[in-house]
């Protein structure tokens, strides 16, 4: 909690810091002479982009057990003996990892998995047949390691939080060229015309790859701290490298769009740039490479 709020403190910093440079070089001036007031504009796009990006990580574990079919296992009364060993390896990492006991769920698909969830003690972790059925228990365990230190890190509202700023960063500025676009330079003084609204849906497709390329780049970063996270709860690198190494000659399942993010490996994206995954090659460098593991 303390960490959400020192980064809400800090993106509210980063907005005011926006208006003052601003009115500093006359920009905010200028749009309010225009008829448009930056500081409502920027408040407005603060409120739509944190709110859409805060609602789906509230919904998340319930999105998640629809869009993957996962069955949550009940703790009291696994179905068999692979169930049982599931939830008693993530209560026992999470209470190492000092967070809540997440549900525990199983989905049918090719070898993946993934955690989800708005809170750390209120969290889930899935796991597909397909991982269960082409990994040894102790590759299994060292996923589920990783998926609980994702929990444990709080990875899942530090990317909603910065998916938020993004967000209001590109409503904002697409909407301030708009505004410039449909004033200076097409001498609309009626109100926002045509040029307002091609431009700004212009500059929210051009802003928007833009945005994805910093959220990108945050969840590559967040990966490589979950797999030396399990190699903590663990004891030993070995078995996530191990895991890794397997995945890495697997077909690996595309998790619906939604939460690609938070599997344990994605399909390769167009660019490197804008995949949600590090290479698994640079992510066994980085366990082999790390010095306090």
């Amino acid at each position: 909690m303390k960490r959400i709020f020192l980064f809400l403190l800090t993106n509210m910093a980063v907005l005011l810091v926006l208006s003052a440079t601003m009115n500093v070089l006359g920009v905010g001036r200028f749009l309010t002479a225009e008829g448009l007031d930056p500081t409502q504009l920027l408040i407005f796009s603060a409120l739509i982009g944190f709110t859409g990006a805060i609602i789906s990580l509230l919904l998340s574990k319930w999105m998640a057990k629809r869009s993957t079919g996962a069955r949550v296992i009940d703790p009291q009364a696994p179905g068999n003996a692979r169930e049982a060993w599931l939830v008693d390896t993530v209560h026992q990492l999470a209470d190492r990892a000092g967070i809540g006991r997440p549900e525990v769920a199983i989905y049918e698909g090719a070898p993946n998995a993934f955690a989800t969830g708005a809170f750390k003690n209120d969290s889930l972790v899935a796991v597909s047949t397909g991982l269960l059925e082409s990994m040894t228990e102790e590759e299994v365990a060292a996923v589920l390691g990783h998926e609980v230190a994702h929990i444990a890190n709080g990875d899942m509202v530090t990317l909603t939080l910065i998916q938020g700023v993004v967000n209001t960063f590109v409503i904002f500025f697409a909407r301030v060229v708009g505004y410039f676009v449909d004033r200076v330079l097409l001498k609309n003084d009626r109100g926002v015309g045509i040029g307002y609204y091609a431009t700004v849906i212009v500059c929210e497709i051009v802003f928007g790859i833009l945005a994805s390329l910093v959220v990108a780049w945050f969840s590559r970063q967040r990966e490589y701290r979950a797999d030396a996270g399990s190699a903590q709860l663990l004891g030993s690198r070995e078995p996530m490298i191990r895991a890794l190494a397997r995945l890495g000659g697997v077909e690996v399942n595309d998790l619906p769009k939604t939460f690609q993010a938070s599997g344990i490996a994605s399909a390769k994206a167009v660019s490197a740039m804008l995949a949600s995954h590090p290479p698994i090659e640079a992510r066994i460098h980085a366990l082999q490479a790390a010095q306090h593991l």
